[in-house]
């Protein structure tokens, strides 16, 4: 079934708010999680509720904390997420990384003891639609990712996404996991009892496999970006390293690697980073707009090589995604659906979607 942008988004509110998350909190939230769900990014918005009822019932992620600033500093910022959900201490980390933008050119802020905080590409827009330079990663509680050459599991999809300001309502948006593909994809193909495409996932012997439960029951992996050491997988390892490292090291969450990770009572302990880069910093951020977005335009109107399928720059097939859910309705897979619903009726929550 599809459902409008507001039931969608009323439904997940109605769901937190039933969990006992504060009006505000929830609404943000909600606003998050239904926004990557319009855009086409499945994996973070409702298909996520089901996981984070499960992490709420095992008191693993808190649904009534709020986030602490614990260190302030002109330019830093940490902030204790004190075991919540991700979103809104996301969403409190980029708006003081984009305050601290404004007064002294730069704004980071570090949040630690957090949970998963949906779609990467949502914080870094925050910080183009102000008229920054945005950046954020975040280390992950799945572990299921070997380093390029290993047969072990070190690391999750840990993702980055950078956003710059270009023509108003057309950032460019790159939001990206570290691994071929995010995890929430192949979640959303065993909810729905579909295969995997070729190169998602390998078995634990590095064998290619289509199973959407390879990875989480098998004990397979899933691949680096790349895919494997000849397609440059390297390259996916090292930016997932990185991202660690920025999300993780500066924090004081706990590295993946660590035998604590996700293990400590009460919190998952992930890990954010964000910061907000002033473009006027070094121009004029009038003259720095407009060539971004003649060089943005200049890269679409690339010859194609299908001229049926134009060249497009990250973000614009996400925001096609928007244009026809706004028309069309945000679809919502049958055996997912039921899931959600499920949580809706224990919960007490109003089932809105039909």
């Amino acid at each position: 079934m599809a459902a409008t942008y507001e039931a969608h988004r009323g439904q997940l509110e109605a769901i937190l708010r039933a969990w006992g998350m504060p009006a505000i909190s929830a609404a943000v939230t909600a606003e998050i999680m239904a926004w990557a769900d319009l855009h086409g990014i499945d994996s973070h918005g409702i298909s996520m509720i089901p996981s984070y009822d499960d992490r709420r019932r095992s008191g693993k992620t808190s649904m009534t904390v709020q986030p602490r600033v614990v260190v302030d500093k002109p330019v830093a910022a940490l902030i204790d997420g004190g075991g919540g959900l991700g979103h809104y201490n996301s969403y409190t980390a980029m708006q003081l990384a984009i305050s601290k933008a404004r007064t002294v050119g730069v704004g980071i802020v570090g949040v630690r003891n957090s949970s998963h905080f949906g779609a990467c590409g949502y914080y870094a827009k925050m910080a183009a639609d102000a008229g920054f330079i945005g950046m954020v990663s975040t280390s992950a509680s799945g572990i299921q990712v070997a380093p390029t050459g290993g047969a072990e599991a070190k690391y999750g999809t840990d993702p980055i996404a950078f956003a710059a300001p270009a023509r108003d309502g057309e950032p460019f948006l790159l939001d990206m996991a570290t691994t071929t593909v995010a995890a929430g994809r192949i979640r959303n193909k065993a909810n729905e009892g579909l295969p995997t495409p070729d190169g998602w996932l390998v078995t634990k012997e590095g064998k290619p496999s289509n199973d959407p439960l390879e990875a989480s029951q098998k004990g397979g992996f899933l691949t680096p970006l790349g895919g494997s050491a000849e397609s440059s997988s390297y390259k996916g390892y090292g930016l997932a390293a990185m991202v660690n490292i920025l999300a993780a090291g500066l924090s004081g969450a706990t590295f993946p690697t660590d035998p604590s990770h996700t293990k400590k009572p009460g919190t998952m302990d992930i890990g954010h980073f964000f910061m907000a880069i002033d473009t006027g910093l070094l121009r004029d951020p009038a003259e720095f707009r407009a060539e971004v977005t003649a060089f943005c335009d200049s890269l679409r109107a690339t010859k194609p090589a299908d001229p049926n399928k134009p060249v497009m720059l990250a973000g614009d097939p996400e925001r096609r995604n928007a244009a026809l859910r706004r028309q069309e309705g945000i679809p919502v897979g049958p055996n997912l659906l039921a899931k959600v619903k499920a949580v809706a009726e224990a919960s007490g929550a109003p089932w809105l979607l039909g």
